[in-house]
């Protein structure tokens, strides 16, 4: 479904105006694959080719586009002469322009990874004094997309006001070049970014790397908070991250996004359920879409799980909201219950249940939960209700539940399960005017 008016686009043709990264990309999250989760640094042209068509041929339908080689794809050193990048010859013997050729002709977009340092996560040549020459050749090449990590940064970090000048140095650089370039910042939410990326970056990874756990506690993630987190670190579990993300969404929109991670659906340290879990809560929170399994060896529960098309249509939705948690309940055996919700286009509604706990439960979802910081009459509205993870008669996903009013009754929620649905009203209560109304403007 579309928006009755696009304010954003409206917004972006009007001179001097500024809605986030002025580039017009990412009016949705991102979505795509990136090889580090699954391969590191094992990777080669072949594999960036194979797994294109693998996109391409299977993906793409359902909104998957970018195409993302990580690090070590570097060559040993720089051009002598110019200081440009260069690929390591051995692994990309036709050169980066000839692979992104071939993605380009599989109707994709490609994307490359350098940081914002002296050296790359793996060692790598990094691009920290030499943004203009990698920009420029980026777009030489017909690169589409940088991931730009923050390793090896020279100590330019510490405050909001030192990272932001370090990374705009290339935001910079890549507009300079004229070629539309998505520009993904992996600080890894140090500095709290969300209070300054919005205006040099199209998304900002806002927490330390993901782990393929659901909830394992690991020391090198060590904050509980990401609001004044100090050591952002890695090995983050799944259900940390959205503990991280659920302050941060109001810092979010169209063109600006909070980055929760590469997917790591498919790779084996999780269950199916908690791979919902994990791909759910992304899209809710309006996370980019980035998968990071073997696109070439992949089982029927990842496919089935990475292409819910009603779980995208979330993430993907135009009104840009991302979820909101309205309560988290610890429960007794350990862990706890969680809900959230999105508003969608056209007054409609995604809603989640996530369990975090290590038991089933069975609760009642009640509308004045769900919408307990909204007006009343949308705790009174009848809803028609879409169970998003399961699949209707025509076998397509969201099931419709019937109509309902009060709330969802009787959800059992299995173990690190999360349900999600659409509501979509049916019927509202006359909204009340005089002192209690409301002024409805568009979200910008």
């Amino acid at each position: 479904m579309k928006p009755v008016f696009d304010w954003l686009s409206l917004l972006l043709l009007i001179p001097g105006v500024v809605v986030g990264y002025n580039n017009g990309l990412a009016r949705t999250p991102q979505m795509g694959w990136n090889t580090w989760n699954r391969f590191g640094c094992d990777i080669d042209e072949e594999l960036i080719v194979e797994s294109a068509k693998v996109v391409a041929g299977r993906l793409a339908v359902y909104g998957y586009q970018y195409v993302v080689m990580d690090d070590c794809w570097h060559d040993v050193s720089r051009h002598p002469d110019t200081g440009a990048p260069r690929p390591d010859p051995e692994r990309f013997p036709r050169g980066i322009k000839a692979v992104s050729d071939e993605v380009h002709a599989l109707g994709l977009k490609i994307g490359i990874y350098s940081s914002a340092g002296m050296y790359t996560c793996a060692g790598r040549f990094g691009s920290l004094g030499y943004e203009e020459i990698d920009a420029k050749t980026y777009a030489e090449w017909g690169i589409d997309y940088l991931k730009y990590d923050n390793c090896f940064n020279e100590g330019q970090s510490g405050t909001p006001l030192l990272s932001f000048n370090r990374y705009a140095m290339m935001s910079r650089a890549l507009n300079a070049t004229g070629r539309p370039i998505l520009y993904s910042m992996c600080n890894w939410g140090e500095d709290q970014p969300w209070n300054f990326a919005t205006t040099i970056a199209n998304s900002w990874r806002m927490s330390g790397d993901i782990s393929d756990r659901f909830n394992d506690f690991d020391e090198r993630c060590p904050c509980t908070s990401m609001l004044d987190c100090k050591l952002p670190g890695f090995h983050c579990s799944m259900a940390r991250i959205v503990d991280f993300a659920a302050p941060l969404g109001q810092k979010a929109g169209p063109g600006q996004w909070n980055d929760l991670d590469m997917l790591q659906i498919g790779n084996g340290g999780m269950t199916f359920d908690e791979y919902v879990t994990h791909f759910s809560m992304w899209a809710l929170l309006k996370s980019p879409l980035i998968l990071g399994n073997d696109l070439l060896n992949m089982s029927n529960e990842t496919w089935t799980v990475i292409t819910n098309t009603a779980i995208i249509a979330v993430n993907q939705d135009l009104n840009g909201q991302p979820g909101i948690r309205l309560w988290k309940t610890l429960v007794p055996e350990g862990g706890d219950l969680q809900l959230w919700r999105s508003e969608l286009v056209n007054s409609s509604f995604a809603v989640a249940l996530m369990n975090a706990s290590p038991e089933e439960h069975v609760i009642d979802v009640s509308f004045t939960d769900a919408f307990r910081d909204m007006d009343k009459y949308w705790w009174e509205a009848t809803y028609t209700v879409y169970d998003l993870w399961e699949k209707d008669g025509e076998g397509e996903w969201g099931r419709s539940l019937g109509t309902m009013s009060g709330g969802i009754r009787g959800v059992t929620v299995a173990s690190h399960q999360t349900k999600v649905w659409r509501l979509v009203p049916v019927s509202q209560p006359q909204r009340k005017r005089g002192k209690h109304a409301h002024c409805y403007l568009p979200r910008l």
